[in-house]
């Protein structure tokens, strides 16, 4: 399986991130770089925000194709369909419900199996939720130590809701671009595609 192994600060700064929204704590305390004051093209700023939402969702490039793909085909605007569709993988709701520090950690959190949707344990970070979905931690991992932690400092967004005592959280609505924690210009990223 393919791994974005980058480093996190690094691929920051070149996509002009900031590295909290990854759930990173640190900061880079090198200089921007000597172009960064030409105007990139019309193709650059398109291409940037592509690898952007790619990044920060921690998808590559052909699966990321692929929802694209799907939204398009779906009735609605495809970049708020684009936008929905990545916001309710497993592993980002994992992270949104606030049991992952980070989306990394959440992804990693569901391939070992540590998670389980309507009671069934799954373990595929690309699974993608629906309306009305209970999303938990299994028995034997309520005592994971990173799990606890991330829980107790939990801030689910509007569309989740989220219950400490039991680890689980309910899928209330499908999420909107108004519940996204950064920028993320999606028609930029429906032009890129359109070409």
């Amino acid at each position: 399986m393919a791994r974005n192994r980058q480093p996190v600060l690094k691929k920051c700064r070149a996509l002009g991130i900031d590295p909290v929204i990854l759930g990173v704590k640190k900061s880079s305390n090198r200089q921007i770089r000597p172009n960064a004051n030409k105007k990139p093209t019309e193709y650059a700023t398109q291409l940037r925000e592509k690898q952007k939402a790619k990044f920060i969702y921690n998808v590559m490039e052909k699966q990321f194709r692929k929802i694209y793909e799907e939204a398009a085909r779906k009735l609605g605007v495809t970049g708020l369909t684009l936008i929905e569709y990545l916001e309710r993988r497993l592993e980002n709701v994992v992270y949104r419900l606030g049991f992952a520090k980070t989306r990394r950690q959440a992804r990693q959190i569901v391939s070992h199996g540590h998670i389980a949707v309507n009671g069934r344990r799954v373990n595929i970070a690309s699974f993608r939720v629906k309306v009305g979905d209970i999303v938990s931690v299994i028995e034997n991992s309520k005592n994971v130590e990173l799990i606890k932690l991330a829980v107790e400092d939990a801030t689910p967004p509007a569309w989740l809701e989220l219950d400490r005592a039991a680890f689980s959280g309910k899928v209330l609505q499908n999420p909107t671009k108004d519940d996204l924690d950064f920028d993320l210009n999606e028609s930029l990223i429906v032009e890129f595609y359109s070409r």
